[in-house]
């Protein structure tokens, strides 16, 4: 099994590369929606991270509303790293799970701060996806329906792309067409897999 660590600033287009690589055959792990089973009602997790925060960061269900937490965390530095040092220990225990369990030929981590922790050390390649800033900025203000703020808020909070790019064994430039980015994944697969690895050769396209 060759293990793929996927990463990109947020609005990049880790997700829509992670479709890519599930079409050529391999089985994806987001560590994002990892984290939305981790801030679920009556979780471990999520009465650390209300012991930390406070019960203000509830939903009235139980759950923790990630906006709320966002915007805490977001607009202090420190606050962040106190939240990262909850949530990435326990993401990476179920990373590690499904891994152990997985019988795929290739297996992705898709993770905004995969370089960041200890989950780059189980990968056999980083790719990191990038944009050009203005689209991040729009893929956050339209379909997510950011603010501008708080999407310029999230983007000044993370690293540099070129910081990424600079560890990364393949970048995609998600900047143009899909298609575009999807001969790019391509020829990166049969770089990792060699010509003819398993899965489909339909490109896909933008709905």
């Amino acid at each position: 099994m060759k293990v793929i660590g996927l990463t990109g600033n947020i609005g990049c287009g880790k997700s829509a590369v992670a479709a890519m690589l599930r079409r050529l055959g391999a089985e994806c792990v987001d560590a994002d929606l990892l984290v939305h089973e981790l801030l679920a009602p009556g979780t471990l997790t999520t009465r650390r991270v209300v012991r930390r925060f406070g019960r203000e960061i509830l939903k009235p269900d139980g759950g923790v509303d990630r906006q709320a937490l966002a915007r805490i965390v977001f607009a202090n530095p420190k606050r962040l790293l106190s939240l990262e040092r909850i949530i990435h220990p326990a993401v990476i225990a179920e990373v590690d799970r499904r891994l152990q369990a997985s019988t795929a030929p290739v297996f992705v981590v898709e993770a905004i701060k995969l370089l960041e922790s200890d989950l780059s050390i189980r990968c056999d390649q980083a790719w990191v996806v990038t944009c050009a800033a203005e689209q991040q900025v729009a893929r956050l203000v339209g379909p997510r329906g950011m603010s501008r703020e708080d999407a310029l808020q999230r983007i000044r909070a993370q690293p540099a792309q070129a910081e990424k790019a600079a560890r990364a064994n393949v970048v995609i430039d998600n900047s143009g067409a899909l298609e575009d980015t999807w001969r790019q994944v391509e020829a990166a697969w049969d770089r990792l897999l060699g010509p003819g690895g398993q899965g489909s050769q339909v490109p896909p396209t933008r709905s």
